[in-house]
């Protein structure tokens, strides 16, 4: 009997696919060879790493050739930012990007920033989305690198990336997108994004953690960052991880083949479990733009209660809050403090992320689970 949670984090990480463990378990064994071997060991894993790059390639309508294989999405970042930055070392010595990036983005930003970098945070409106008026007036002549993601992570908002990367590319900049949390949730199609620069990160949409890619278009200026050996264009100096890479490629063309009815589903099942909430909880506030998200992604202010003490009182459910609980007291997420969320409303946040294998029978236990457990804690705190 499985007495494990609810499964509702999947935007922190998923679980894999059988079909990709299945299709990564060869190479784990018998087809163990190093892609820049020239006899026929190598050259069977080398033809692995090509079909993969093809099948992610796929994924974001990109060329094979502009994919790059990485550990992560946090190298994918550093790589886009910190190789972009070796290569523009001119009179461009300034950077944009968002005040909701991930740390792997952010952090680059202000290590470039404390380096004599000059940089803009855009700021975002109330639903979590960068304000267009913004980063038109923060793009300029120097401008060498904007860093503006796909959608966040916690709240699923999609940003208005290809409007950003017009003006971008007006004044010569480069654009780059954070994709890992919308790869394999939405279509995505990097000449319609207008982006130079891509990242997704493999765990998000079913592949093992610790493989992700980077897109660079090509004649993109970018360096490496390690210095090594010449794989992957010589942008990643590393034997590349022909298990992971496989899982990666089978994991991007599964996502790609199921898609539209991927995402129709998961939309309905988080309208679904917002319906039963907002009927059964007075107060209840979402968090993040109503229409332009993610359609798994529900990130929800709870009234008269923190997101650890519902938490708490639904073991029967894994989820995040929108609050880190520290030694002395709590601090809300740096997302919804940009979207100028007050306190109390970031303090009861939790953040519902639906997946792949998520049933509609598990949305109707969560959504009592929740209901009960709130009624508990602010029937308690009433009295």
């Amino acid at each position: 009997m499985n007495d494990l949670p609810i499964y509702l984090d999947c935007n922190a990480t998923t679980p894999v696919d059988p079909l990709v463990a299945l299709a990564m378990q060869p190479w784990l064994g018998k087809h163990f060879g190093n892609p820049s071997s020239v006899h026929p060991y190598g050259k069977e894993a080398k033809a692995a790493v090509e079909t993969a790059r093809a099948e992610v390639a796929a994924l974001i309508g990109g060329r094979p050739g502009d994919m790059i294989f990485c550990g992560s999405a946090t190298e994918a970042n550093n790589l886009a930012i910190f190789g972009v930055a070796r290569a523009l070392r001119g009179d461009q010595r300034h950077l944009v990007t968002s005040a909701i990036e991930h740390p792997s983005v952010m952090q680059p930003m202000r290590w470039l920033e404390a380096e004599g970098w000059q940089l803009t945070v855009l700021p975002v409106d109330g639903t979590g989305r960068v304000r267009m008026e913004a980063a038109a007036q923060a793009i300029r002549r120097d401008t060498a690198l904007v860093s503006v993601m796909l959608a966040n992570n916690e709240t699923g908002a999609m940003q208005p990336v290809s409007e950003i990367a017009a003006p971008a590319h007006v004044y010569g900049a480069l654009m780059h997108v954070d994709a890992a949390q919308a790869a394999g949730k939405i279509p995505i199609n990097v000449h319609d994004l207008g982006t130079d620069l891509l990242t997704l990160a493999g765990h998000k949409f079913h592949a093992p953690k610790g493989v992700g890619a980077l897109y660079v278009r090509a004649g993109t200026p970018i360096l490496p960052i390690m210095a090594g050996a010449n794989h992957e264009r010589g942008l990643r100096p590393e034997t590349e991880n022909v298990p992971h890479i496989v899982a990666l490629g089978t994991a991007a063309r599964l996502a790609q083949e199921r898609l539209v009815r991927e995402a129709t589903r998961l939309h309905a099942l988080r309208d679904a479990l917002h319906e039963r909430l907002v009927i059964a909880i007075p107060g209840l506030l979402l968090n993040g733009h109503p229409t332009e998200r993610l359609p798994n992604t529900l990130n929800l202010s709870f009234p008269g209660v923190a997101g650890w003490q519902l938490l708490a009182a639904t073991p029967e459910i894994a989820a995040s809050t929108g609050s880190a609980c520290h030694a002395g007291g709590q601090t809300v997420s740096d997302v919804l403090a940009a979207m100028s969320v007050s306190r109390e409303q970031a303090l009861g946040a939790l953040r519902l992320s639906l997946g792949r294998f998520t049933t509609e029978a598990e949305i109707d236990g969560a959504a009592n689970a929740l209901i009960n457990a709130w009624r508990g804690l602010t029937s308690t705190a009433g009295r």
